[in-house]
């Protein structure tokens, strides 16, 4: 019966619920817009129509995308005065105003400019647009540094000072700000998004290139996508590494979890590659280890000592099945990611690149695995930092509002029910655009302005036929 149930359990539970749904529409915009704003910059700079084309095809998907990341993020957020109005309490001083800040900035400088982008061109000169394409993007970029600057001080806490009553008030906002987590999370978070979104980019032009419609733009997405993976994988997979060393100074319980070490190991850690964690009997079961390949990468050192969960008290460790297999999952599809980009180097350089059917049906099958990547990541980041809400400092358990269990029961069933019928609509849509291949832009979305940087004259401009032949040119 719901009734058995631990209320802090299910406010988690309801948490994590909406904050799954809410991540993956970030990750994708913020990548997006990104990639619109290349795209334009792209198509001022050559007079390529192809350019254009795609940012035409790609701003539709952005738009509803953006939407639907700002719905889910709204319904997060009024979770902390709900469910967690004792963390809002203690730690509101230092988490509000970081909050109103993305807002404040952030939201309204996206929201300001997301209408000129989407329906402006034919409104506002070429430059005026472009800056606002530019803003979105910043925006967006904007966004995720403030929302991981919240987080990464509930990971890293520094700045502040811890009153009598057990609030936490801000002593110095640059500290606060620039915690010792935070360079590193923003670097990982936004590589992140970048690789999500080429690997959307890649899995649509692949569905069209199988679908034998590799058009001029369903071709230069696929190539730009591929280039992106190849440029960004291994990036990612340094600062990865970098944020590790970093969580081992700080999280040393979040590491260990991840590595799955009960026990110390004084003379060089293995690496699991995989098994069972048993939490109650602090050991992994069927192990598949590497001797000593843990010290290396963690310490650089073979033979360097690392401490194991059995330093730490036991009701300090965080879940450590949950922390050993989402960090398994995110690294895995991180060199998933980085092989597909490697493949499609060696597939341009035999001149197979939008020809080679095997890499096209790879990159559909992992167009999804970025937000795969995205969630696992925040599993093993949020779930490695339990049983805390402020690292060290304040415990879940005591941060949750004085709620009965059919409270947040009742709003947890609710959720689930309006999410899984609003979200597959837009999931299904969204779908839908981009089963439809990238189309010539319709006369007069550039303002009605002959496009004299593609080579397009006002005499020829009026010449339906004409254009077509030039863009052919061009799409070449």
């Amino acid at each position: 019966m719901l009734t058995d149930f631990d209320p802090v359990l299910l406010a988690r539970m309801q948490f994590a619920f909406t904050m799954s749904f809410h991540i993956v529409f970030p990750a994708f915009s913020i990548g997006l817009a990104s990639y619109l704003a290349v795209l334009e910059g792209l198509w001022l700079k050559t007079g390529r129509e192809v350019y254009l084309d795609l940012f035409h095809y790609w701003k539709k998907i952005f738009a509803v995308a953006f939407g639907m990341g700002v719905v889910s993020g709204i319904v997060m957020s009024y979770q902390f005065g709900t469910n967690w109005s004792v963390f809002s309490e203690k730690a509101g001083p230092v988490v509000g105003p970081l909050m109103a800040y993305e807002v404040l900035s952030a939201f309204f400088l996206e929201a300001g400019f997301l209408g000129v982008m989407l329906f402006g061109m034919k409104r506002v000169g070429r430059g005026l647009h472009f800056f606002a394409t530019l803003m979105v993007a910043l925006g967006t970029l904007m966004s995720a540094f403030w929302i991981l600057s919240v987080n990464s001080w509930m990971q890293t806490p520094a700045g502040h000072a811890v009153t009598d009553a057990g609030q936490f008030v801000p002593e110095d906002w640059l500290a606060v700000i620039f915690n010792p987590s935070f360079p590193f999370r923003l670097v990982h978070m936004v590589l992140a998004a970048y690789l999500t979104t080429a690997l959307v980019v890649g899995g649509v032009a692949a569905w069209h290139h199988l679908r034998g419609r590799s058009g001029p733009a369903s071709r230069k997405m696929f190539s730009m996508a591929m280039w992106m993976l190849v440029l960004v994988a291994p990036l990612q997979i340094f600062a990865g590494d970098q944020h590790g060393l970093n969580t081992l100074e700080h999280q040393p319980a979040k590491v260990m979890a991840m590595e799955g070490h009960f026990e110390s190991h004084p003379d060089g850690a293995p690496l699991i590659l995989f098994g069972l964690p048993d939490q109650d009997a602090a050991q992994v079961d069927y192990a598949l280890e590497v001797p000593k390949l843990s010290s290396l990468i963690l310490k650089h050192d073979l033979n360097a000592p690392l401490d194991g969960l059995e330093t730490i008290p036991r009701e300090n460790w965080p879940p450590v099945a949950i922390v050993f297999w989402s960090f398994r999952i995110m690294v895995s599809l991180g060199f998933a990611m980085l092989g597909l980009g490697l493949i499609s180097l060696f597939a341009r350089w035999r001149g197979k690149l939008h020809d080679w059917r095997g890499l096209h049906m790879v990159a559909l099958a992992m167009g999804p695995a970025g937000f795969v990547a995205v969630l696992a990541g925040w599993v093993t980041t949020e779930v490695g930092r339990q049983p805390f809400t402020v690292y060290g400092l304040l415990r879940t358990a005591d941060s949750a509002s004085p709620l009965a269990v059919p409270a947040v029961g009742t709003s947890l069933i609710a959720f689930i029910v309006v999410y899984a019928v609003v979200f597959a609509a837009g999931t299904f849509y969204l779908l839908r655009l981009m089963n439809h291949a990238p189309k010539p832009h319709e006369p007069g979305l550039t303002g009605g302005q002959p496009i004299r940087a593609a080579g397009i004259t006002p005499a020829t401009s009026m010449d339906p036929n004409a254009v077509m032949g030039q863009r052919e040119e061009n799409g070449k």
